[in-house]
């Protein structure tokens, strides 16, 4: 852990610990569904170890991060039944490098379905909930092939 642990180094402990948030382990990190769930299925990607950005991977690393991106939203269209995933690396509050996918989906609001994520209200938004998302999180680890997280290990 670096000498100033960000908010997404406390997410990776966290899931190492069995966070019920935790969607799954994934080759190059951790899958963890969003505190707050501004639409269905909102997940974060958190590498282990985390760094600062994506140019401070190898090349190795890095091309597994970002296939892990992609085949976790995969996961995320089929379960879900989205339109499309939205994707963001920023680092800027928390320079630490974490990747968001945004399930979009056709029912949202004719205002914010082609706004961007950080359009929406998260504060208003309904926070995570392990019994709610039981269902999706099973199915994105069936799609991912990836066992079921030991929760509180």
């Amino acid at each position: 852990m670096s000498a100033t642990p960000t908010a997404i180094h406390r997410l990776v402990e966290a899931a190492r610990a069995g966070d019920p948030a935790t969607i799954a382990r994934m080759p190059s990190g951790w899958a963890v569904f969003g505190r707050q769930q501004f639409l269905r299925g909102y997940a974060l990607l958190l590498p282990d170890p985390v760094v600062p950005h994506l140019n401070d991977m190898p090349a190795a690393h890095r091309a597994r991060f970002l296939d892990d991106l992609a085949r976790l939203g995969d996961a995320l269209l089929a379960a879900t039944g989205a339109l499309r995933i939205n994707y963001a690396m920023f680092g800027n509050l928390e320079p630490a490098l974490h990747a968001h996918l945004v399930p979009r989906y056709a029912d949202e609001s004719p205002a914010l379905r082609t706004a961007h994520p950080w359009a929406y209200d998260w504060t208003a938004a309904p926070a995570f909930d392990a019994a709610a998302l039981a269902p999706l999180a099973a199915a994105l680890r069936a799609r991912l092939g990836a066992p079921e997280p030991a929760i509180g290990a």
